[in-house]
């Protein structure tokens, strides 16, 4: 039985990259050891060594790959990882300010409040696709960074708003802001890791959500003792301080971020021509002989974009999308709400979001990290959506709190798994680096426009639990049952 190409390979042994049988073979991979090279002339030297038809995997057999991904994951995983959990916090944190009474002093209805988390989600979806075509000609160590930057100083700025329209304005721009990152990273991702490499970890960076949660809990709790500091009420602090973070973590991303494994220098030479000769040819069976081997199209033409839109696979992923994207983002807007208004107080009802996401972000990396290991993604993503539904409908169906809470608990452990493995999905099935730009950016920016559909769901008051009445528990619980029903 034929291997691929990213597992058939004995590097296993554990040879000095620089060792005498590497040099045996200087004709083959003409690597230039004597002046430091450009970037330019970094792309193109690996560029042509994996080209070369006299390269096979048996020329880096000395190489242990899987010393080569831990000093990636070294690299890349903790700070995508930070970037997106600060993505996550800033975009979510309204909900905790909300419940630190940023609508009684902004004097917000019910449907302007509505219309301020939905304004984020229409400039959010709009620039992710551009910002997923602009990201490799602009360099991922520039790009990403710049876009934390300003959705930081957005963020900061939201601390100060004083009426309705000044914080419509700053979610319409942090959306404009924001939306390079999620689509960006995950792109990112598939150009270091093998298909059978990237779930668990994209599901670590993902896992970030989860923390985000449990961490904006934590954070709002203590933030909220500032109250009356410098004449600010608590949830303006709330947007300042985690503003002013994202911000100083963006001028650390820009000093420790790397573009592509082609010029990543905390590689060897041999190194880095093996990482991109494997994602070259992921894929295919590694006895296929160099003259049948077809290497992925990494430069840029129209014809690709529009592959992307009219390819019909990533239509289908989108709707699988819309099926758990609706809950994710009324756990993350509506939880601090949803808590309280089963009769806990402000603070407790911060804290109790906490395990919730911790556990969350535990099952989205175990999840993953079967799913890579069996090469297989939907039966986690249906089994995903059964378990949401299962969850939800606890939520429905009593009036007790802790039946709730508990129902909350099942569906977002089942709702944040879900994400990397459909992404991924998609990503496995996409050939071609620009198309799979453009195909996963089309998949998070169209699926993302579903997360901003409940939210203009008129808002409907929840009592008590021990209303005798049945009654929803959050806008987003009331819609997203039915959004599984649709997607089964």
């Amino acid at each position: 039985m034929s291997k691929d190409i990213f597992t058939s390979t004995s590097a296993s042994k554990d040879h000095d990259t620089g060792s005498s049988e590497f040099d045996e073979k200087p004709d083959i991979l003409h690597i230039e050891r004597g002046r430091k090279l450009s970037t330019t002339e970094k792309v193109h030297e690996i560029d042509a060594i994996v080209a070369n038809p006299a390269v096979t995997l048996e020329t880096f057999a000395h190489l242990d790959i899987k010393k080569i991904l831990w000093k990636i994951d070294l690299r890349l995983v903790p700070m995508l990882t930070l970037l997106y959990l600060l993505s996550f916090l800033d975009r979510g944190n309204i909900g905790n300010a909300k419940i630190e009474g940023l609508a009684t002093d902004l004097k917000l209805t019910g449907p302007q409040y509505n219309w301020c988390l939905t304004a984020f989600f229409f400039t959010y979806c709009a620039f992710e696709v551009p910002s997923n075509m602009l990201l490799k000609k602009l360099r991922p160590s520039i790009w990403l960074p710049t876009i934390m930057v300003a959705w930081g100083i957005v963020m900061t700025l939201m601390g100060l708003v004083q009426n309705y329209h000044g914080l419509l304005s700053a979610r319409i721009f942090l959306g404009i802001a924001e939306a390079g990152l999620f689509p960006g990273v995950v792109y990112y991702n598939t150009m270091w890791y093998c298909r059978y490499e990237v779930q668990v970890r994209q599901a670590i960076f993902f896992s970030a959500a989860s923390i985000a949660g449990a961490f904006s809990g934590l954070l709002a709790y203590g933030i909220s003792f500032m109250n009356g500091v410098g004449g600010l009420a608590g949830w303006r602090w709330i947007f300042i301080l985690e503003g002013m973070l994202t911000v100083l973590v963006a001028i650390a991303a820009f000093f420790t971020l790397h573009d592509f494994p082609e010029t990543a220098s905390f590689l060897t030479p041999e190194e880095r021509a093996f990482v991109t000769f494997r994602l070259k040819y992921d894929g295919q069976d590694a006895e296929t002989d160099a003259a049948h081997r077809v290497a992925q199209s990494d430069e840029f033409s129209w014809k690709y974009v529009k592959q992307a839109f009219t390819d019909g696979q990533v239509w289908v992923n989108i709707v699988v999308y819309w099926g758990y994207v609706c809950p994710l983002y009324g756990i993350s807007l509506f939880l601090p709400t949803i808590i309280k208004e089963l009769g806990y107080a402000s603070t407790t009802a911060q804290l109790l979001t906490v395990p919730i996401y911790v556990t969350a972000a535990a099952i989205t990396v175990i999840v993953a990290f079967i799913a890579d290991r069996k090469r297989v993604r939907s039966p986690f993503i249906i089994g995903g959506l059964v378990i949401q539904l299962i969850g939800f409908v606890m939520c429905l169906s009593t009036n007790n709190a802790g039946v709730t809470y508990a129902g909350i608990f099942i569906a977002a452990c089942a709702i944040y798994q879900t994400q990397p493995s459909n992404i991924t999905w998609l990503s496995n099935n996409l050939a071609g680096s620009y198309k799979r730009a453009v195909g996963m950016g089309l998949q998070i920016s169209v699926g993302n426009l579903a997360g901003g559909k409940f939210i203009l769901q008129p808002p409907t008051p929840i009592p008590s639990p021990h209303h005798t009445d049945m009654h929803p528990r959050s806008h987003g619980i009331k819609l997203l049952p039915r959004k599984r029903l649709s997607t089964l």
